[in-house]
């Protein structure tokens, strides 16, 4: 198997009920949690109207959870 190696290394610093529920999701799918974060990244749409979008919506501090983990809440 040829596996590509990252580029860049990227450390975050989670609360911890941010890391619980992603080490249940992991837990539940029998997935990593690196290629969990890597799926959430890609998933991101980065075209410049959903980004000026978003950063209205940061003056409001309105958090969304992402689909993905909503059922774990």
């Amino acid at each position: 198997m040829n596996k590509k190696w990252a580029v860049k290394r990227l450390t975050i610093n989670l609360a911890t009920s941010e890391m619980e529920k992603l080490e249940e999701y992991c837990q539940k799918t029998g997935r990593p949690a690196t290629d969990v974060i890597r799926e959430l990244i890609r998933s991101l749409e980065a075209n410049s109207s959903i980004v000026s979008t978003q950063k209205a919506s940061q003056a409001e501090e309105v958090e969304q959870p992402l689909p993905e983990f909503a059922n774990l809440a």
